[in-house]
């Protein structure tokens, strides 16, 4: 058996997901929320929604990432909603990947690469 994790480590995955997007999304929600929740001393919401769905009959699914989050202001609130989806992998166990597991490497650096460049 491998040593290799079989649960998604979420810390490692989110960067992949809208290609580093969503994270700074998060971040920014995150922020914005904390500022307004603090100048008005009124409670604010950040939520994180993901659905997966299967694509056709394949080892991938596309999680479709959901960010809403409501932001306190001083005469009321603002509010933004936003959703985009990434194709991940399944791997063993469930776990999610941007790559398939058993993707080959990829010999850019080859012997016959190197014969034809000195040429």
């Amino acid at each position: 058996m491998s040593d290799q994790p079989t649960t998604t480590q979420f810390a490692d995955l989110l960067p992949d997901m809208d290609a580093g997007v969503f994270a700074e999304k998060i971040g920014r929600a995150l922020s914005d929320v904390a500022a307004g929740v603090v100048q008005t001393g009124k409670a604010g919401k950040v939520n994180i929604t993901l659905d997966l769905k299967q694509i056709a009959d394949s080892r991938q699914v596309d999680v479709a990432h959901k960010l809403s989050y409501v932001q306190p202001t001083a005469k009321g609130k603002r509010s933004e909603e936003n959703t985009t989806k990434t194709p991940l992998y399944v791997g063993r166990g469930g776990k999610l990947s941007l790559f398939p597991e058993n993707q080959g490497k990829f010999e850019f650096d080859s012997q016959e690469q190197r014969s034809t460049q000195g040429a």
